[in-house]
């Protein structure tokens, strides 16, 4: 294991007090770096609200800020956090409005996210849960609440966001949230391993010419480990599973995330982009909105994932929306 690190038990604190030196936008609350907070809530507003595991930067913690996300409790790597510590934030961000929690298919989050929401309902807090399942290669169709939740929840994110910031009730910031959630798939595909710093070794083993579609985000089985092929091939088979789901043809639009699994050099995933795209048009289909880069990682590892959100006009709206956080900015135009 070669890392930046003084200390594989002390890794996720120190990251966080380097977030919190950098960036005096967010702070944390109940005297716990990992709750992080917006550092001025804004009155009235709907609180929103996500949690995981760390490992993931920027995913969760990097999208509270304006336009965006209120709130974050993080556990440690690839380790849910615990109901107090999302109680907790709960109670910071709600603005009398309520709070809506937006979190990936992981069983450790849904058991202490619905804590969490008992707690805050005892408080007299209303919270509403939106639990992403984009990642197609974790169940079959008709299966989809067995799905993970992977790098398409950013859509999630960005669309709640927006609408809160419009001044939506709860129940529309999660209609809305709801409504990403149900057209967004991603499709994802891994080159290597990754190192959680505190077991020291490669979380699993794959060829260096080998590559596993379909991959999650802690290294949970794909659908097929195959030799290593041209990235046009990759992105066939990877497209080839989303479209078998979004049946998109003349006239429809929309938003296309190529994320970095955090190994990836960023020319690499514009070479991936390039065929997505192609794609798409090849169906008579135009993609609106792009984001390539890393916004959902795993740790060091090597791979790629492709989320294609469907578009309407409400959703085209509020995904073009501004956002500003510690680790992402949107400007319209």
């Amino acid at each position: 294991m070669k890392k930046f690190l003084n200390d594989a038990t002390t890794f996720v604190d120190e990251m966080l007090e380097g977030i919190y030196r950098a960036h005096p936008q967010v702070t944390h609350v109940a005297d716990d770096k990992r709750c992080l907070v917006v550092a001025r809530p804004k009155a009235g507003k709907v609180g929103i609200a996500t949690g995981g595991g760390s490992g993931h930067l920027p995913l969760f913690l990097g999208y509270v800020g304006e336009g965006m996300l209120d709130g974050c409790a993080v556990g440690g790597v690839f380790q849910s956090p615990s109901a107090d510590q999302m109680h907790e934030v709960t109670k910071y961000i709600d603005q009398g409005a309520g709070v809506l929690y937006i979190y990936g298919n992981y069983t450790g989050d849904i058991i202490n996210f619905d804590m969490a929401a008992e707690l805050a309902d005892l408080d007299g807090i209303r919270v509403m849960q939106v639990v992403g399942n984009d990642d197609v290669a974790s169940s079959v169709v008709g299966e989809e609440h067995k799905r993970r939740g992977v790098a398409g929840i950013f859509f999630v994110y960005k669309a709640a966001g927006a609408a809160a910031a419009e001044g939506l009730s709860l129940d529309e910031v999660a209609r809305i949230a709801d409504k990403a959630r149900l057209n967004t798939r991603t499709m994802g595909v891994a080159l290597s391993s990754c190192v959680v710093p505190e077991v020291g070794h490669a979380t699993f083993s794959i060829g260096v010419d080998e590559m596993e579609i379909g991959m999650g985000i802690h290294g949970e089985p794909g659908i097929s480990r195959t030799k290593l092929a041209p990235a046009d091939a990759v992105v066939d088979e990877m497209m080839e599973r989303i479209f078998a789901e979004q049946a998109l043809g003349t006239g429809d639009e929309v938003a296309v995330l190529v994320n970095g699994l955090g190994g990836t050099p960023k020319e690499e995933l514009y070479i991936l982009f390039r065929r997505v795209s192609q794609l798409i048009e090849g169906r008579g289909a135009k993609v609106k909105h792009v984001w390539i880069g890393e916004f959902a990682t795993s740790m060091e590892m090597a791979g790629a994932s492709i989320s294609v959100l469907k578009l309407d006009a409400e959703l085209d709206r509020l995904v073009a929306a501004p956002a500003h956080t510690p680790f992402f900015t949107h400007v319209p135009g």
